[in-house]
Formats: C-alpha cells, sequence, structure tokens
C-alpha cells in the first residue's frame, strides 16, 4: 500500500532503505509489525506558489505513478555488458568500425560506468584476432575499468585465439562459450542432447585448464526445454563456468517470459551450491528488447547486454542508452551519463547507421520543440531561472543528463513567444517588426524554420535599417 500523505509518516519506524529517482523519493520503512511499507510520493496537499523558483521542493513538482502500489522487490543493483563491438558489428547492414574507432567507442564505455565489453570473436579470423589484442591492450594501458570478454564457439579452435589473446595483452578476458538449446536447433544441427553436454563439457575444461574465467551461454534459451536447460547449465556450473548468460537470440520473450526464464535459472543455480552470476543478452525482434531486460534485472540478473542504438543482429539488440536512461530514471543506478550523446555519435559514425530524428534520448527531435503551448512552458519554466524546472517541464528524460539541451523552434504550429525566445537566445532584440515577419513566415510555412533561414530573415529586416538597438547583427553569428 502506498501512503501518499506526508502525515502517515508519524506511523513508520526505522527507514530501510531511500531510493531517489527522476520525480521523486521513494522511502521504505520497516513496521511494528515487521513489514516493509512505503511513501511512494510527496504529499497530496496543494504546494504553495511562489515567485522564487530556488525554492520549489522538486518532488512536489510531479506525482509520479510509476511508484504506485510497485512492488517491494526492485532492483538492488545490476551491471552492464557492451556488446557493440561484438554482435553490434555483426548487423548485415552497418560498416565495421576501424581499430582506432573501436578504441575511442571502448573509452567511452568507461566513461558511461559500463562495466564490461565484449571485445570480439577472435576465431572469426586474423583481423578480429588483431583487433581483440588491441582492444584489451587498451584497457590495460590506459587502466579502463572494463572487464573484457570474448565470444567463442564451444569448441577449440575459437578458443585458442582468446587464449592467445590473453597471453600477448596480459589482461584476463572472459570466455563467452556458446551453443544452441532450442528444440528447433537441436533438430536442424543434429544435436542430441548427449552430445550438447559433451562439447559443453569438453569445452569449458579446456578453457579452465587454459586458466581461462568462463561465461556459458545458451543461444535461443528463450525456447529452450527446462529440463535441457537445467542439464547443459548444471554440467557448465560443475565444470567450473562461474557465469551464465540466457540469450533471447531471436528476439522471442515477453517481459513475463524472461521473468519466469530468469527465476527458474536463479532455482538451477541455487540447487548447484555455487556462486554464478547470470546474465541476460537480448534482441528486439518483437520490440521488447529494453521491456525484456529490466524484467530480467527486476528477476534477479546480474548483467545486462546492450549495445549503442541497438545495432546488432536482425533488429538489433537492447539499446545500451535507453537501458542506462531509464535504470537513472528508476533510480537503480546513478553513473553519469553527460557523454551518452557522444558514445552513440561515435557509434553512429563508425558504423554508418543513421540515427533517426525520433529515437528516444538520442534523436534530433528528442528535446527540440515548435509547438506553441509546449514551448511556452519551456519558455516560461526558462525564465524561472530553475534549469531542473527547464528540463523537465515538458521532458520525461532530462536533455541534461545525455549532454544535451531544450530547444526551441519556430514552425507553422509555432506562437509569437517561440520567435522571441529563438532572437533572445541568440542575443538578438526581438523588435516587434522582426517578430511579426518571422512569425508569418512560420505560419506559411509547410515545416519547421531552418536556422540558416532564420538567420536569412533577420540579416534582411536589418539590413533595411530598422535593426536599431538590435544588439548583435546576423553577419557576426
Amino acid at each position: 500500500m502506498v501512503y501518499p500523505d506526508a502525515k502517515s509518516e508519524k506511523r513508520y519506524g526505522t527507514i530501510v532503505r531511500s531510493v531517489i529517482s527522476l520525480h521523486s523519493q521513494r522511502t521504505f520503512f520497516k513496521l511494528e509489525d515487521g513489514t516493509i511499507d512505503r511513501i511512494g510520493n510527496g504529499p497530496t496537499e496543494e504546494f504553495e506558489m511562489t515567485d522564487d523558483a530556488s525554492t520549489i521542493n522538486e518532488q512536489e513538482m510531479i506525482y509520479d505513478w510509476n511508484l504506485v502500489e510497485l512492488p517491494d522487490k526492485g532492483i538492488d543493483k545490476v551491471e552492464f555488458d557492451d556488446e557493440t563491438l561484438r554482435d553490434g558489428i555483426q548487423s548485415p547492414s552497418i560498416k565495421s568500425p576501424t581499430i582506432d574507432e573501436k578504441i575511442e567507442i571502448l573509452h567511452l564505455m568507461a566513461d558511461l560506468g559500463i562495466q564490461s565489453a565484449d571485445i570480439g570473436l577472435p576465431g572469426a579470423g586474423p583481423k578480429m584476432a588483431e583487433d581483440v589484442v588491441a582492444l584489451a591492450t587498451e584497457i590495460a594501458k590506459h587502466k579502463l575499468p572494463i572487464d573484457p570478454n570474448c565470444a567463442a564457439r564451444t569448441v577449440q579452435a575459437d578458443i585458442d585465439p582468446i587464449i592467445e589473446a590473453v597471453q600477448r595483452s596480459g589482461v584476463s578476458i572472459e570466455a563467452s562459450l556458446f551453443i544452441g538449446t532450442s528444440p528447433i536447433r537441436q533438430y536442424v544441427e543434429n544435436w542430441p542432447l548427449d552430445k550438447l553436454l559433451k562439447l559443453s563439457e569438453d569445452a569449458i575444461n579446456y578453457a579452465i585448464k587454459h586458466e581461462m574465467r568462463v561465461m556459458f551461454v545458451t543461444e535461443d534459451t528463450t525456447r529452450a526445454h527446462p529440463d535441457t536447460l537445467r542439464k547443459i547449465y548444471t554440467t557448465a556450473i560443475e565444470c567450473g563456468a562461474r557465469r551464465i548468460c540466457l540469450a533471447d537470440t531471436v528476439g522471442h520473450a515477453t517481459p513475463h517470459g524472461t521473468r519466469m526464464l530468469v527465476e527458474f535459472m536463479k532455482q538451477v543455480v541455487a540447487d548447484t551450491g555455487e556462486d554464478v552470476k547470470i546474465d541476460w543478452h537480448g534482441h528486439r525482434d518483437r520490440a521488447l528488447g529494453l521491456e525484456n531486460a529490466i524484467a530480467a534485472a527486476e528477476a534477479g540478473a546480474d548483467r545486462l547486454h546492450a549495445t549503442a542504438l541497438g545495432v546488432g543482429e536482425r533488429c538489433g539488440n537492447t539499446p545500451m542508452e535507453h537501458l542506462l536512461i531509464n535504470l537513472r530514471l528508476m533510480g537503480v543506478i546513478d553513473n553519469d551519463l553527460s557523454k551518452l550523446s557522444e558514445y552513440c555519435e561515435r557509434v553512429s559514425t563508425a558504423c554508418d547507421v543513421p540515427i533517426p530524428f525520433n529515437h528516444p534520448v538520442m534523436g534530433t527531435d528528442a528535446y527540440r520543440t515548435s509547438t506553441g503551448v509546449h514551448a511556452a512552458a519551456v519558455i516560461k519554466a526558462s525564465k524561472t531561472g530553475n534549469e531542473w524546472l527547464a528540463d523537465r517541464i515538458y521532458s520525461g528524460v532530462p536533455a541534461s543528463w545525455t549532454g544535451r539541451h531544450q530547444a526551441i523552434e519556430i514552425g507553422p504550429m509555432s506562437g509569437a513567444s517561440n520567435v522571441v525566445f529563438w532572437l533572445q537566445s541568440r542575443d538578438i532584440n526581438p523588435e516587434e517588426g522582426l517578430v511579426e515577419e518571422i512569425f508569418e513566415a512560420a505560419k506559411n510555412s509547410d515545416r519547421v524554420l531552418s536556422e540558416e533561414a532564420v538567420w536569412q530573415m533577420v540579416k534582411a529586416y536589418q539590413g533595411k535599417g530598422k535593426d536599431g538597438d538590435s544588439g548583435h547583427t546576423a553577419e557576426g553569428q
């Protein structure tokens, strides 16, 4: 039960934990009978209006329905594994980055607080093997807080290049050994369960023998039979794998199915008596990549895989930028995401992947409006001098978190306030005649006016000798 009334606080005793999210604070209390309750939002009473925006109570500004009747069990801690440089570049529609570009992207991963990265599949060939060594060496050279891993089939020929990369770079690399386990895959490959178990056991034993850390991955986990999963993962753990990965290889899972699978595998791990971490690797063929990743974390997954811009096989992987933003909004992480835009733009350029204008968080329109009503609210908030207010009045994701800012444009749906704000933000005096000319042009346009088009109107107006005390000239910009 959520008690939004602040007066109810006096019924509560010890604070168990407090989670700060974008909009409000969830505070969990232990009652006298030992049960856990919480205050999910701020007080229901009307807040007092004030002319001083610096004194506003941020918690009172937004009532967060996302916190109402929230299950007591949330996500306590989760880590991230960036698959951009392996699964991401397996997309048939992208350009493979150069090693210099890969290194830049690797540094940006570290800047964002991403704990680990798949740095390639060295068994794919000499070039990929050399890139893996270079990336591992870069991690060591700059002491990047990135734990590298490499993908490999459960065959010695794929494991040997990882062993060599470890030897050449001096960096410990986790071997992510994968094999298909769903009935449909078993049928096509003619892999009876006994063969799957033998291939997995031999591969893990070989890697362990060479002092490799092993993450055991089953492809198509979300369409595999529970008996098969129990047997093969138990075998892997008994052979020494200390991390397992559940893969929604073809994007089949729903959030419910994801939770059921993770909870099942937690029990399988518990039954072994070993301390084994669980990873989730999702795809978005059904556009559920983000939802499934969050569901996996809520069910107890320790690490989530994702890629920049969601690049990857077919429809791609869980987008890392969306995962990071959502988990920070949920109060799960507090990573500095100020370089998130740079990270996505670098991958976009390196892989030749255009960012759609309406891409959540990263698109050009994500924090941009030309609609009069929306713009007026942003402008009013900006005039208070309170950046928190201006960044949230018409945005569910703060632009400042990602190194961006709110933008007001001028178009056919704009009001005169858009024009005034546009001019003032560029130190141009918003004379009535100038505002009217730009406003009229916008109303007769079929789209938002470009920056260049507005500047041309400013220059033409000032050229008519009506600039007066107009501040900066167009030529000076």
